[in-house]
């Protein structure tokens, strides 16, 4: 569980975030919506300790982040998995290498114990027969599979994931949402997800917090989101004409 409490942010004396709480729950997807410029990228960034906020708290299973100094924050982001909106693989290395990475790096596994990891990962991502390839030889969509499967190489207790399906196809953004939100209830992950796909809320929200203007305007789960009476809210979904279908298809129903 991450539970932030009373965040702030603000950057050459212009706030960006305003009193920001929530918890984020163990074992559910839990997302952070809004357009573009709200700060929810910002609040994801805050969250991992890319950004120092100037007000509030941000506890991980009640360990308190903000007051940590830089070695107990350094063994505590070895527990934090990161999938960056682009993938970020290194060009230079093949599939196996760009996941075995984080154990080169900070693990003490013999070279048996990690590719057995390394290969554990890739067949948990559905991904065979590619451990050999570069990052140029496989489609995007695989590239975030790979991804996905570096972050979570070291069995963290934390997964971040910023805009996962951005530039993606549909189709495959849902592949990517499923195996997000299996693998975090799998493994039993905290799992914060940064987005503005409206088909991911809907698929996988199992926690959702609304951002508008840096302040949290909404919370809720994919369940109540169609329902709710929240303006802004609804002028973000419903942005999308689809959504406004399927609200009015189901209270047509009722």
């Amino acid at each position: 569980m991450i539970e932030i409490k009373n965040v702030f942010k603000s950057f050459e004396n212009k706030d960006v975030l305003r009193n920001i709480s929530k918890v984020f729950n163990q074992g559910e997807t839990n997302l952070i919506i809004g357009r573009s410029g709200s700060g929810k990228t910002v609040l994801l960034k805050s969250i991992v300790g890319l950004f120092e906020v100037e007000g509030g708290q941000i506890l991980y299973d009640n360990r308190d982040f903000t007051s940590m100094n830089t070695k107990y924050r350094k063994e505590l982001r070895q527990e934090m998995g990161m999938v960056f909106q682009g993938g970020a693989l290194f060009d230079s290395l093949t599939v196996e290498e760009n996941v075995r990475f984080p154990l080169d790096m900070f693990s003490n596994l013999s070279p048996m114990e990690k590719q057995k990891q390394v290969d554990y990962c890739l067949e948990r991502v559905n991904i065979t027969d590619a451990n050999k390839l570069s990052p140029s030889e496989i489609s995007g969509g695989m590239k975030k599979r790979v991804a996905i499967a570096r972050a979570i190489v070291m069995n963290p207790k934390y997964l971040f994931c910023d805009e996962p399906n951005s530039g993606l196809d549909p189709e495959t953004s849902l592949v990517i949402d499923a195996l997000i939100h299996s693998i975090t209830v799998d493994l039993q992950i905290t799992t914060i997800i940064n987005t503005h796909d409206m088909n991911s809320v809907m698929e996988i929200g199992d926690n959702i917090l609304f951002i508008s203007e840096g302040e949290k305007c909404w919370e809720g789960n994919r369940n109540e989101i169609l329902y709710s009476d929240n303006q802004k809210l609804q002028e973000f979904v419903f942005a999308n004409k689809q959504y406004q279908k399927i609200r009015d298809d189901k209270l047509n129903d009722q």
